[in-house]
């Protein structure tokens, strides 16, 4: 008897999850078509609703900013394609797509190139999202695993050499993808970025209207979220520069 009423639930929450699955593959088919139609506003507020939902993903993210561009909304087209690129870093379309979308920044903001080594190092972490790399860690762990079963069931000294190196060579490589999954985690978790999503934005010295002036911000540029007191964020530009604005003027990737 138990064993049939605990059938009966996962029957249930199987055809629960295929009906959801059926209803965000319908609502985003409207709001392809809408795109399709020029009626951009349309499929915008067709994506909203499943964002609203709950729902994320590169196609999602790609579409509403591709949908935003079309309408001019700039901050918002960078936006979502920063959100994609961070589920699927190395999706060519969304990378294209958000660099046409860069032009259209009035601010550049000049940073001094960083060392080559950081160069690398920064593309490697950004070759694979979170998930990404933890897949890719319990692959390598894996390998080290068998590694260390080849090891001991060897028949000769010849392959249990083998099987050493190897597990050595593997175990360095779990080492390191440990670290940049840690590393990646950190970015993920505990730095948080934005986009000015405003037209034109004054950047005050502390959180209130009253305070000096210390710069201004235009729509589309990507910053740092340093702080938060009230509706106020500090924020942080590429080359260093600090100040506070309203939160309504930015959204967080």
């Amino acid at each position: 008897m138990k064993k049939d009423i605990f059938k009966i639930i996962l029957l249930m929450i199987f055809i629960s999850l295929s009906i959801a699955k059926a209803d965000v593959k319908s609502e985003m088919q409207k709001g392809n078509v809408y795109y399709k139609n020029n009626q951009y506003q349309l499929a915008i507020d067709k994506y909203d609703k499943l964002i609203k939902q709950g729902y994320q993903g590169t196609s999602l993210y790609y579409n509403l900013g591709n949908a935003h561009y079309r309408l001019g909304n700039v901050g918002y087209a960078i936006l979502y394609y920063e959100k994609a690129l961070k589920l699927s870093p190395n999706d060519e379309d969304v990378k294209h797509n958000l660099e046409l979308a860069r032009i259209n920044i009035k601010d550049k903001v000049e940073t001094l190139p960083p060392f080559f080594i950081f160069n690398i190092w920064e593309s490697v972490l950004a070759s694979l999202s979170v998930s990404g790399w933890t897949v890719f860690v319990y692959i390598v762990f894996i390998l080290l695993l068998l590694c260390v079963i080849a090891y001991f069931f060897s028949r000769t000294s010849t392959q249990q050499r083998i099987s050493f190196f190897s597990g050595v060579g593997v175990f360095a490589v779990l080492i390191l993808a440990i670290i940049l999954l840690a590393v990646k985690m950190n970015k993920e978790f505990n730095i948080k970025d934005g986009i000015i999503v405003s037209n034109v934005v004054t950047v005050k010295s502390s959180p209130d209207n009253s305070s000096k002036d210390e710069f201004i911000v235009h729509e589309g540029l990507k910053i740092r979220l340093e702080d938060k007191v009230d509706n106020w964020v500090k924020i942080r530009l590429a080359d260093g520069k600090l100040g506070w604005i309203p939160e309504e003027n930015l959204k967080q990737i």
